[in-house]
């Protein structure tokens, strides 16, 4: 069963309580996830009404940390500037619940906006996924899991430094690049989460060894110079490029990894990104 918080209203930084486009409704919800409960928290436009377009979104962490509060900054900006229903999952973390927990959860959060984000504005027939580094690869999972199992329709994604390929055999140079993440960072994080040789091969987990891109949603693809992450999530795009998949690539220069999941630049590419979707999709 769901459990709901009280409904609060958020004044971001840097705005007047009189400023009423800015004032932003936040709803946490309990979910029944793939391991334990899992927390949704909901943003909204205070002055909307209905019809929203939904965004699930996925914080980074390497798979093994990260939190719903670190991604608040890019839920609110989102929630704000499409504007959208966002929400934002509290996925399970690894070591504790390795793979398939995460994208699970994710699914798991996917069919609860189908069935109860109306009740919040959300329209369910416009529905897009987004994340920062394991953030990206669990919205770029979901899409491969609503396409496999056709119960949920994602039309489109966009992924901030997306974590990719568990084997690490694409990743720049850390040293050449400035990069503010190593090879050994991100071989730890895979290790807690894919703790068994077989799992680092699953299209779910390693998308960059996938030859079954076609039916993928639309995508937005951001990557940060100082980054070795860039080179393996610009294959990617090139991959999802010559299965027919409609794929926008971004790369930004002196930016680093973590910085990428708040840079302002991104982010309003991913707004504009997610409106022309979901402009296009009303039209249809």
């Amino acid at each position: 069963m769901d459990a709901f918080n009280p409904r609060h209203t958020f004044v971001p930084p840097g705005t007047s309580v009189g400023d009423n486009a800015a004032l932003l409704d936040v709803t946490d919800v309990q979910i029944e996830g793939y391991a334990q409960d899992v927390t949704l928290r909901l943003y909204r436009r205070a002055a909307a009404k209905s019809g929203l377009p939904i965004l699930l979104f996925f914080h980074g962490g390497g798979f093994v940390r990260g939190s719903i509060e670190e991604a608040d900054y890019a839920a609110r900006y989102f929630a704000q500037h499409t504007p959208a229903l966002v929400v934002s999952v509290g996925y399970s973390l690894a070591p504790q619940f390795p793979f398939p927990a995460a994208p699970e959860d994710a699914h798991r959060a996917a069919l609860w906006v189908q069935t109860r984000a109306r009740a919040f504005g959300g329209n369910t027939k416009k529905i897009g996924v987004a994340g920062h580094d394991a953030g990206g690869s669990l919205a770029n999972c979901l899409a491969f899991i609503g396409r496999d199992r056709g119960d949920v329709r994602i039309e489109a994604q966009a992924l901030f430094g997306p974590m990719l390929d568990p084997s690490l055999t694409r990743l720049g140079d850390e040293k050449r690049l400035s990069s503010d993440i190593t090879a050994s960072e991100c071989a730890a994080c895979y290790r807690a989460y894919l703790p068994q040789a077989s799992q680092r091969m699953h299209p779910y987990a390693a998308p960059l060894e996938s030859v079954r891109l076609k039916g993928l949603p639309a995508t937005l693809i951001a990557t940060a110079q100082n980054d070795v992450l860039h080179v393996e999530a610009e294959k990617y795009a090139s991959n999802l490029i010559d299965a027919g998949v409609q794929t926008q690539v971004v790369r930004y220069p002196s930016v680093s990894h973590a910085a990428l999941a708040n840079h302002p630049a991104a982010l309003l590419e991913a707004v504009r990104f997610f409106q022309w979707r979901f402009d296009e999709r009303a039209l249809r």
